[in-house]
């Protein structure tokens, strides 16, 4: 099968409390990052953070990486194995980089100093709006004999925090992904997305699930999804799936998984199966099926 096609999907994860943040603080209040949709705000996940974690799945899975966090460093800090290479390394592959140490890039002329990322991410936005929800925290102080304090008084820490389910999309141009070792990176790629967790902001401390608890997919040679890639409404439905037939979207480039797919109206999920849409109850399983048959021919 030719890779002159792209994947573009969105990702629905369950609801539970967020507490994602940039790791820093205005006085005792952290505060989550937002974004103003509709006349509400809505608190958000950057790929950023995103990335950082499917870096670190992609490591537990012994894939060749470059970069690894330092975690004893007083600031946020990485570290690279060596210059950039995107044939010897996983991540340089799949999310590019950017030297900008002229030393480096005149001793490293053979290799590019930039690359762009393989995989496409926009921020994860909540589904339902914030509504000023907060926790407090006594920080008590460092008594007795401790060797250090941080503070000479215990404090109240003000946390702000939000009950709600994230969605997302990624897109994939396969052909920049079909070169060297790229499908077999790729697919490991589309396995961790499957199983994201460990999502935090920057040097935050924070766990929320972001793999699927619902997926839709569009595997097409088209440049764009040509669908609403923040389609899911709080209730978990997709509209735009209405769209699909013979004069609108072409049903045998839909792929739908998750709860989205175990839940949906019988008489819906008949009419889009005759328009050629596939369907999996589990949203891991969905995205196995699309990583074998994006690069089906390199198996």
């Amino acid at each position: 099968m030719s890779n002159h096609k792209n994947l573009f999907a969105t990702v629905l994860t369950y609801a539970a409390p967020s507490s994602n943040y940039r790791g820093d603080s205005e006085e005792n209040r952290t505060v989550l990052q937002k974004i103003t949709k509709g006349g509400h705000e809505y608190t958000l996940i950057s790929p950023d953070a995103m990335r950082n974690a499917l870096r670190e799945i992609m490591t537990q899975q012994s894939l060749p990486m470059n970069r690894r966090r330092l975690h004893d460093q007083d600031q946020l800090a990485v570290e690279f194995k060596e210059f950039p290479n995107a044939e010897k390394y996983a991540d340089d592959f799949l999310f590019g980089f950017l030297v900008a140490d002229t030393k480096a890039i005149k001793e490293h002329k053979d290799l590019p100093s930039k690359r762009d990322s393989v995989l496409r991410m926009n921020m994860a936005v909540a589904l339902t709006p914030y509504r000023f929800d907060a926790t407090f925290h006594q920080s008590p102080v460092n008594a007795g004999a401790s060797p250090w304090k941080n503070a000479a008084k215990s404090a109240l820490l003000h946390r702000e925090v939000s009950h709600t389910a994230y969605q997302y999309p990624f897109a994939l141009c396969l052909n920049d992904c079909a070169h060297g070792q790229g499908p077999a990176w790729t697919r490991a790629l589309l396995h961790a997305i499957g199983e994201l967790s460990g999502v935090a902001g920057s040097h935050a401390r924070s766990y929320f699930e972001m793999s699927p608890k619902s997926i839709v997919a569009r595997y097409t040679p088209s440049l764009v999804a040509g669908f609403n890639t923040y389609g899911f409404e709080p209730d978990g439905g997709f509209p735009e799936l209405s769209r699909i037939r013979s004069d609108d979207l072409p049903g045998h480039e839909f792929w739908i998984g998750g709860d989205l797919a175990r839940t949906m109206k019988s008489e819906e999920r008949t009419r889009l199966e005759a328009e050629g849409v596939r369907f999996f109850d589990n949203p891991q399983a969905l995205l196995s099926d699309l990583a074998g048959r994006a690069f089906e021919a390199q198996a």
